[in-house]
């Protein structure tokens, strides 16, 4: 009895660290940020088409791109197994340390891409929605990791399937691409950059001892400090008035255009006091500086996200 008791504590505590294995494998946190851009893009696609967002469609919709999120991180950590292995933020991750075997990870990321972005293909009433999916996850997995060992540029070509979710929501709604949509791409392609930056600058040892080429991990780090910052401020002040485009296309109002206002200014605050890790790169404040970027930009977008949908024009429940 009391064998059969601990060959089935061990099951379940197997059982559990799989299961951790993978939300870490999924990267379940930023799939959870892809799933709320996208569900914000299909909400507000189907307000403009006069249809309520609440109905199963959006649920397949949702579940499909959740479905390709993940394969795609699984995919990305598959080719990043060994640089994941020199990082400490990494290190533990469960293809680094071989807990899930390299053919193991492939199967589950090229599974659930392939079968996602064809489920999306077949719901949709266009195939864009899919065939944009697909591409997301090519670019994202085929260019842009493998870029991140060879140029700084990576991050530039990384910011473009970072931005799409919100994109394909619409077109799962809508079924083309138009201007609102691209307001939305541009909403999530130019918040990246402040939010990229100050992860390469509190991480960048780890990065630069991993061999990926950041802004931040550039040999003369004073240089790096303010490249790093120009980059961060650039696309802060641009942060406005791309904020600010879907109040210019009445995707919505008023009440949403003071929020973006005010809450853009906020992000570029925190932008300006990054600013300051030029005065002394290698000191302890530097970090903090990067951290309290990092956490602003986390709380900026799910907020926007949030006066986008609670101002935006449209009938809710009836078409």
């Amino acid at each position: 009895m009391a064998q059969a008791l601990t060959s089935e504590t061990h099951t379940r505590a197997a059982e559990r660290s799989l299961v951790g294995d993978y939300v870490t494998l999924f990267k379940l946190r930023v799939s959870v940020m892809v799933v709320i851009t996208a569900a914000a893009g299909f909400y507000l696609g189907s307000l403009k088409s006069g249809i309520s967002p609440f109905h199963l469609q959006a649920i397949e919709f949702l579940f499909g791109i959740a479905v390709v999120t993940c394969g795609s991180s699984a995919l990305n950590q598959a080719l990043e197994r060994r640089t994941d292995s020199r990082m400490r933020r990494t290190a533990n991750r469960p293809m680094a340390q071989h807990r899930i075997s390299l053919a193991h990870g492939l199967i589950l990321g090229f599974g659930a891409v392939f079968l996602g972005s064809l489920y999306l293909a077949w719901i949709s009433s266009s195939p864009l929605t899919g065939i944009l999916t697909l591409v997301t996850a090519i670019s994202y997995v085929g260019i842009y990791t493998p870029l991140k060992r060879v140029t700084t540029i990576n991050t530039f070509i990384g910011a473009f399937p970072g931005a799409l979710p919100p994109l394909i929501g619409w077109t799962a709604a809508r079924g083309e691409i138009e201007w609102p949509a691209v307001a939305l791409f541009s909403i999530l392609f130019v918040w990246q950059f402040p939010h990229f930056m100050a992860i390469g600058w509190l991480y960048r040892d780890d990065y630069a001892s991993a061999g990926i080429r950041l802004t931040p991990t550039l040999a003369d780090t004073q240089y790096a400090a303010r490249s790093t910052v120009i980059q961060a401020l650039f696309y802060a002040v641009l942060m406005i008035p791309a904020a600010l485009w879907p109040s210019l296309l009445h995707v919505t109002g008023l009440p949403y255009a003071i929020a973006a206002t005010i809450l853009s200014l906020g992000y570029l605050w925190y932008t300006i006091q990054f600013a300051r890790i030029t005065k002394d790169p290698n000191g302890p404040e530097s970090r903090t500086l990067a951290r309290n970027l990092l956490k602003a930009s986390v709380i900026y977008l799910p907020l926007l996200m949030l006066a986008l949908v609670l101002d935006a024009q449209g009938r809710l429940f009836f078409s």
